[in-house]
Parts: C-alpha cells; structure tokens; sequence
C-alpha cells in the first residue's frame, strides 16, 4: 500500500476487460460479467458492444453499437489503463467481430472468446453473417475458445450427442486456431461434463447436474471466471478448473426472477459466508 494524504491506498488488482452485450434483465452479458469479476478478485471494465431489451422470458429487441464506438471504448481501457485479460461475448456482427479481433491482436493478454450465437431463450444473439469472421478472425487470437454443443454445431458442423463426440468437437474447432478449446458439455444427459484440450492434453471437468432450471448467463459467467484467474496468473487448465466450481456453487444458488428462466447468483460465496 501507498499513502495519499495521510490515507492508506493499496495497489489496483489484476484488470480484466469485458467486450459484450447488455443485459437489461441483469443476468447474463455485461452485467454477468462485471459480477463475476467482482466476486473473484479483479477489477472489471467493459466495452459495449450492443444494448438488448432482455428479461426472464427471452429477448425482445436488440442494437448494436458503430464500430467506432467499440473501437473508443476499448483504447480508452487498454491505453489508459492496461488490461491482464480480455473477455468477448455478444458481438452481433462480422464487422464487430472483426474489429473486436483486430484490437484483441494487438493487445498483450490472453483472451477468452465465449462464441455467443442464441440467448438461453434460443434468440439470436449473432447474424448468420458473422460466422465466417469469427471462424477466420476471432478464434486464431483466442487463448481460449469456450463454446456450449449448439455454438460449436454452429462453427464447425460436428454435432456431439454423447461425451465420445467432445473431442471430435475439439478438434474442429481447434483447427480454427485457439490456443485452447473448452466444450461445455451441459446439454448432453447425466452429469455436467467439458472437455478443455490443446490437442495434446485433456482436462475433463465433471460436476453434478443440478436440479435448477435458473441458469440464465452460465456461460458468460464461467468465461469470465476463466478471464478472472488467467489475469490472476493461473496456468489455462488452473483458471478453467476454478472456474469450472465457481459456476456450478453458482448455478446450485440461481434464483427465480420474473416469470421465466432465473440467474445464476453471482454472489453465492458471500452468502454462505454470511449464514
């Protein structure tokens, strides 16, 4: 700690920034994020990249922002400020994608690409267009790529109907050029089971499937934990892991909020320290 004025002022933690979407409803996207990076540790910044109109029910309307206006954000932070891990979500368009890849390129940190296509809902959340861009632009500068079984399905043509067909997920989406490959296996039947591989070691992840239909932004959740240990210092298998019991404690908590489908409670750690 340093002193200011007589005041005790401890160092900044480790930065991690958030290039995404809105959540008005607060449970996934940006809001999602910056929770996530609070309750591990780190200092959370973001980059909007789209404003929606969301609640429990789905997605009624979404904007994205000009290029430009992403591009601002994003030097604002990293010139300024610094950043020890990026994190994408919600990028809408190929011009974003491919704006946000360029900027990620020059930047000295490692990045987590969650490659965000429908909302829990099903609804959309990236043009058909764009999936070109994030094959050819986004995942090569991915230190991790996180895709649930509908978005690597979407990238790569491999549809995974059993725990065997993980790695055939892997391995074409590997060829697109991230450093790493985590496929979330929550869709699939029995417990909740990814696969993270480099093409040369595998790290399977299991957890109990849980009896709570409130997972509304698990996926932005466990990317940005994955952000928040790789800015920390952890190796990719030790940030994946942590994060891997972060989200499970959090979807365990997820609570119900208007009419559909709840959050993920992002602050269950706190609570139980408080009971």
């Amino acid at each position: 700690m340093s002193a200011v004025d007589g005041v005790s002022v401890r160092g900044a933690p480790p930065c991690v920034l958030t290039v995404a979407g809105s959540d008005s409803g607060g449970g996934a996207g940006i809001q999602a994020d910056l929770k996530t990076m609070l309750a591990l540790g780190v200092h959370g910044m973001s980059v909007l990249t789209a404003v929606t109109a969301q609640n429990s029910l789905g997605v009624q309307g979404a904007w994205e922002l000009p290029v430009e206006a992403v591009r601002a954000q994003y030097r604002s932070v990293v010139d300024d400020i610094g950043v020890q891990a990026v994190k994408t979500g919600m990028l809408a368009s190929a011009e974003l994608v491919e704006a946000v890849a360029e900027l990620i390129a020059g930047t000295d940190a490692p990045a987590v690409v969650d490659p965000v296509g429908v909302s829990k809902h099903g609804d959309s959340l990236l043009a058909a267009s764009a999936l070109d861009s994030v094959r050819t632009k986004l995942l090569p500068v991915a230190t991790v790529a996180t895709p649930n079984l509908d978005e690597v399905a979407q990238l790569t043509g491999v549809r995974v109907e059993s725990e065997d067909g993980l790695r055939r997920a892997a391995a074409a989406l590997l060829s697109y050029g991230p450093q790493w490959a985590l496929i979330k296996g929550g869709h699939l039947g029995g417990d909740a089971v990814d696969l993270l591989t480099d093409g040369s070691e595998e790290h399977w992840l299991r957890a109990p499937r849980l009896d709570n239909r409130h997972t509304h932004g698990t996926g932005c959740t466990l990317a940005s934990a994955i952000a928040s240990g790789l800015a920390k210092g952890q190796s990719v298998p030790e940030a994946v892991a942590a994060a891997k019991e972060y989200v499970t404690g959090a979807i365990a908590a997820g609570f119900a909020l208007g009419g559909g489908i709840g959050p993920v409670d992002h602050g269950w750690r706190w609570e139980r320290e408080r009971t």
